[in-house]
């Protein structure tokens, strides 16, 4: 008997848990003086931007937003150009990072390796302070020693199965879902 796609958080779901995930990033800095939200491509940044969102909302002003693209860093990198080099979406980050607690925002923690390529990226634009880790979905299977700081969900997986994200920016509604790689 083939395993369906199942459902593990509805939009209310995403919504509390990004809620949540702001008030923690603002209790852990004490405000958010000198932090700077960093969403990687592509949905990250979706979620870096809620986040943002909600701790305007709470704190009465807003904090900074930049996106990361981690193409280039990649140790696994894929060509998608026809002459083979690798598609840039670019990085934009609209502060200095220097001296600043930067956030890294992501959708997804699966290996590591995203998350070391944006650091990389990162640090190639400036030294931070201190770099954080926010997450939607922990799903375990860590290759490299990174732990995030704040995470909406622990889903425990196995290597077989795939979870998907889906943001209403870039698809239908929210959700996260989790189907065999089978299927």
């Amino acid at each position: 008997m083939e395993e369906q796609e199942r459902v593990l958080m509805d939009e209310q779901a995403v919504r509390r848990a990004l809620t949540r995930i702001a008030h923690e990033i603002i209790e852990k800095n004490k405000g958010i003086e000198d932090c700077v939200l960093v969403g990687i491509k592509t949905r990250g940044i979706h979620i870096a931007n809620r986040i943002a969102e909600n701790i305007s909302r709470i704190e009465g002003k807003s904090i900074s937003v930049g996106e990361a693209d981690i193409t280039l860093y990649r140790d696994d990198l894929t060509h998608s150009t026809e002459s083979s080099d690798p598609e840039l979406k670019g990085t934009d980050i609209p502060e200095d990072v220097y001296d600043k607690k930067v956030i890294l925002v992501d959708d997804v923690l699966y290996t590591g390796r995203t998350v070391r390529a944006a650091m990389d990226a990162v640090m190639d634009l400036g030294r931070p302070s201190q770099m954080q880790l926010a997450v939607l979905i922990d799903r375990g299977h860590r290759e490299l020693p990174i732990r995030p700081d704040y995470i909406g969900k622990n889903i425990p997986t196995s290597k077989g199965e795939i979870v998907a994200v889906k943001l209403t920016e870039t698809d239908v509604g929210d959700e996260v879902t989790i189907r065999n790689e089978t299927n």
